[in-house]
Formats: C-alpha cells, sequence, structure tokens
C-alpha cells in the first residue's frame, strides 16, 4: 500500500490487484475506491528438469541428481514443486540427489518456481529409467582364428556407448577347481576411454573379458561373457589330439580329444555353433575326452590345464546326413612343403573313386582318383576344401598351411660344416709343416712319416699307404723335383688309388 502520493501515475514491480482512490482537505475528504486493476507480472522462461550426469537410462546402484533449473531467474527467491510424490523434497530445493537408484525411482519428473504468490509455468517431463538388471556387455574379438604373431582388436559394447562408459580389460585364466575362470587386469586395461583394446603379437588361444564403468561413485557392470581367440598353430606348453585325426565325423562316431602336456589337471572346453561355451566332458577318462558324436557336438575344442595354459584348438564337424559323403582332411594345421592327402568317404564305404575335389568353390580335381595329394603345400593351399560324390556334398572344412620354422640346429648346420672343413685343412697343414722341420731329407720324411717310414730300408710294408694322397700332392706343390728321379717314380708306383682318402682332424 502506498499514500500521500502526489501523482496520479506510479509505477510497480509486483503483480497484482491494484486500486486507488483520492483525497483532499484538512481533515481529508476521501473518495471511494476504485475498481481492482489485476496487474500481471512478467515471469521468466519456463523452467527445466535436466539430470546429471544426463543419463536417462541408468541402473540399479547408480546416483543421478534431479535438477529444476529457471532461466532468466537469477537472484530472485525461489522455491520449487515437483510433480514426483516419491521425491519428499523440501519445496525450497531445486535439486534431488538419487543414490543407488532403484527401479522405483523410475518416473516422470517436471517442476515449476514460486516466488510470492505467483508460479511459473510447470516444465516440461523428463523421464528416469532405472534397470534392475544388471547390465552386461557384450565382447567381440577379431580375428577369432589368427595367425601366429597376428594382432587382435577387443571390443566391449555396452547398451548406451555414448554415455560416459571408460572400459577395464582383462584375461581369462582357468580355474579348474571352480569350474570356471579367474581375470587378469591387461597392462593398460584399466579404464580405457576407447571400446576397443589392441593385442600385439599374440601366438595361442586365449580367452578375455570387459566390463564397463561410469558415474561418481564409479559404477561398474557385470563382467562379459569371456570370448576366445582360437589358434591352430600346436606348441609344446599344451595340445589338444584328436583321434581318428580328421575335422568332419559322422554322427554316432567315437571320437578321442586327447589333452598332452606337463600337466596333471586337464579339462576340455566346447564352444558350439549356437554360442555357447561348455565346460564339462559328458565322459573324460583322465587327460581324454571320448564323445559319441551327436550333430550339437560341431564345435570349436580345446584344452585347459590346471596351470592356465591353453591349448591348440581344433574344428569338429559332425555330419548329419547319413547317406552324404564326409571330407577326410587334417585336424591341425599343414607345414608349408609337406605332402597331405585328402579323401571323401561315406559311412558305408571308406575308398570312393571318381571323387570330385573343391578348394574355395573352385573344382580342382574331376577325374577317377579318389584322393587329392598335394605333394609340396604352400599358403596358396590354404582355404576350404570339400568333396562331391554321386552328386552329394561334404561339409566343407578349413586347412590351415603354417609356415616351417628353421630350428636353431638345421639353421647353424651349413656353417658348422664349413668350420669343420677349415679346421680340418689347418691341421693337416701344420701336421706336415711340423714333421718337415724335424727332417733332414727333405720331402722324402714327410712322406715316410705319414706311412710310418721307419722300416724304408727293406721297402714298404702292406698297408702303409692309406691316407696319402693328399701328402703326395703337398710334396710336389713345395719341391720340384728333376725328371727321372728314382724316389719320385717309387713312391707313385707304390700308391694304392682305391685306398686314398682325405685325412681327417
Amino acid at each position: 500500500m502506498r499514500g500521500n502520493e502526489a501523482n496520479r501515475v506510479i509505477s510497480v514491480s509486483q503483480g497484482g490487484l491494484y486500486h486507488c482512490r483520492g483525497g483532499r482537505g484538512d481533515p481529508v475528504y476521501y473518495t471511494e475506491d476504485s475498481s481492482d486493476v489485476t496487474v500481471k507480472e512478467t515471469l521468466p522462461s519456463k523452467p527445466t528438469v535436466t539430470l546429471q550426469p544426463s543419463w536417462t537410462q541408468i541402473y540399479s546402484g547408480e546416483t543421478v541428481t534431479v535438477r529444476c533449473e529457471i532461466q532468466g531467474g537469477e537472484g530472485a527467491q525461489w522455491t520449487y514443486e515437483w510433480r514426483a510424490a516419491k521425491l519428499n523434497t523440501p519445496p525450497t530445493s531445486n535439486e534431488h540427489r538419487i543414490i543407488r537408484a532403484t527401479e522405483s525411482d523410475s518416473g516422470g519428473y517436471s517442476c515449476r518456481g514460486r516466488r510470492d504468490y505467483f508460479f511459473s509455468e510447470w516444465s516440461d517431463i523428463i523421464t528416469l529409467t532405472v534397470s534392475d538388471n544388471k547390465l552386461r556387455p557384450v565382447l567381440t574379438v577379431s580375428p577369432s582364428w589368427l595367425s601366429p604373431g597376428a594382432s587382435v582388436t577387443l571390443n566391449c559394447e555396452v547398451e548406451h556407448p555414448s554415455a560416459g562408459w571408460s572400459f577395464y580389460w582383462y584375461k581369462a585364466v582357468p580355474d579348474l577347481s571352480e569350474k570356471s575362470s579367474s581375470y587378469e587386469l591387461l597392462p593398460d586395461g584399466s579404464g580405457t576411454a576407447q571400446d576397443s583394446y589392441i593385442i600385439h603379437g599374440q601366438t595361442h588361444t586365449a580367452g578375455y573379458v570387459c566390463r564397463a564403468g561410469r558415474g561418481d561413485p564409479e559404477y561398474h557392470t557385470d563382467h562379459s561373457q569371456p570370448k576366445f581367440v582360437w589358434s591352430a598353430d600346436v606348441h609344446s606348453a599344451a595340445s589338444l589330439t584328436v583321434s581318428p585325426d580328421r575335422v568332419q565325423h559322422f554322427t554316432s562316431d567315437s571320437v578321442s580329444l586327447t589333452c598332452e602336456g606337463n600337466f596333471t589337471e586337464w579339462r576340455v572346453r566346447k564352444f558350439s555353433e549356437d554360442g555357447r561355451l561348455y565346460s564339462d566332458c559328458r565322459r573324460m577318462t583322465g587327460s581324454t575326452c571320448n564323445i559319441n558324436t551327436l550333430k550339437s557336438d560341431t564345435a570349436v575344442y580345446w584344452c585347459e590345464s590346471g596351470s592356465g595354459e591353453f591349448s591348440s584348438a581344433v574344428n569338429i564337424t559332425v555330419q548329419n546326413d547319413g547317406n552324404g559323403p564326409i571330407l577326410v582332411s587334417p585336424v591341425h594345421p599343414v607345414t608349408e612343403g609337406a605332402s597331405v592327402s585328402l579323401s571323401c568317404s561315406l559311412r558305408t564305404q571308406k575308398i570312393l573313386s571318381n571323387v570330385f575335389f573343391y578348394h574355395n568353390d573352385k573344382l580342382i580335381q574331376n577325374d577317377t582318383r579318389g584322393e587329392l595329394k598335394i605333394s609340396a603345400v604352400s599358403k596358396s593351399d590354404e582355404g576350404f576344401y570339400k568333396c562331391q560324390y554321386s552328386g552329394r556334398e561334404s561339409a566343407q572344412s578349413w586347412m590351415s598351411v603354417k609356415v616351417a620354422v628353421s630350428t636353431p640346429e638345421s639353421s647353424s648346420f651349413p656353417l658348422l660344416m664349413i668350420f669343420r672343413l677349415i679346421f680340418g685343412f689347418m691341421f693337416i697343414f701344420l701336421t706336415l709343416l711340423l714333421f718337415g722341420f724335424r727332417c733332414s731329407k727333405g720331402d722324402r720324411c714327410v712322406y715316410e712319416t705319414v706311412r710310418r717310414c721307419e722300416n724304408t730300408e727293406n721297402g714298404p710294408a702292406e698297408g702303409d699307404y692309406t691316407n696319402v694322397t693328399s701328402v703326395i700332392q703337398l710334396k710336389v706343390i713345395n719341391k720340384t723335383r728333376q725328371r727321372g728321379d728314382p724316389e719320385e717314380s717309387s713312391d707313385y708306383n707304390d700308391v694304392n688309388p682305391n685306398s686314398a682318402t682325405a685325412l681327417k682332424s
């Protein structure tokens, strides 16, 4: 209320109902009150509800703050109302912090501001969804089958990849006592901003997992399901052999998978066509898993030891067509330069003729032979093979070719032989030189020393001419005799050419 105003016009800063009256004289005479006039106050723009962090999809256990913001209303004394009865927040608070969110915190949130008797508009509704299901990322590996020394790329995918996740990368270590695996953090694999991780120089079969985290305090997802990168290359620490030694088998065949290496505990693992991972063999005897094959046994197999070693991996394919052929091809990679034979077989007939063979779907042999023989395998022979007999095709199988690695012994053999030859010739030369200086009759004694010449007066004995060819040649090189010298002629006449060999050190 304002009084004693000399002016008929006033300015107001607040909205409301206004009226006036006039007065004059002394004592003052007042008129009646005027009619009411409503003054509407212009308020700032409509409030906005924000989330911090700005994730509308969160998971049980995460923390999020819901905030009401009024643009242009800074500095004013606002109180707030919320349309979310479950908040139970004081009316003066413009934010609510949800700690360890649960599914009951899901829903729509809106707010408005109040100043004195006036209210802002209600904000638009923002919907928060809280999932009680623990998030589990999906890990992929590329390639699944590797060449020794190749790089492997891991990718960890979550439902909301752009929502500020960091990633953790682990190696799966077999734990036979728990029938599971433990996880070891990979180098520089803690909290990476990128959703991919590259492993350089991978050589053997290995398993990997990932998980993700975000927020403060950080919320962590579950670990992903383990994914494996398989190597078919056999190594000394652990290996897997298959009997019979072929990739393809008929249903109800008896197949033995044997783990080999310096370990007492083993388990055979199986990754099936439908993406399921199995840890137990149905019939495990010692280190051998025995299978009566079913179609569901088509899978990748490998061994894991109690010490955390992985064996090479093998593909097993079970032919479901009882009347169709199978391709008989080796389970393990073939070494470059080695020979290999592929054949086609029926359940009732092992040896077939007039078989067609295909390499990467290209016909490469279609004559009366029942075998495809490759005498010296090269890298270009690697690929998918299948056979066809009487119009029926086998499944195709991959034949891997590995590069032949020279062993240290084989690579050093030529050099070792050269050193031995040089050493042998030096020994001969020094021996002859030594005896030459000890003799006063020149080259005669060099020859006689080698052939035990102390009995020279009676002539050489039988067998005294062994290994003298090199000595005679040296004698001719080191001293020139006159033609017709009886000593020289006698020496040459006594040599037995059939007994002359190179001197040995």
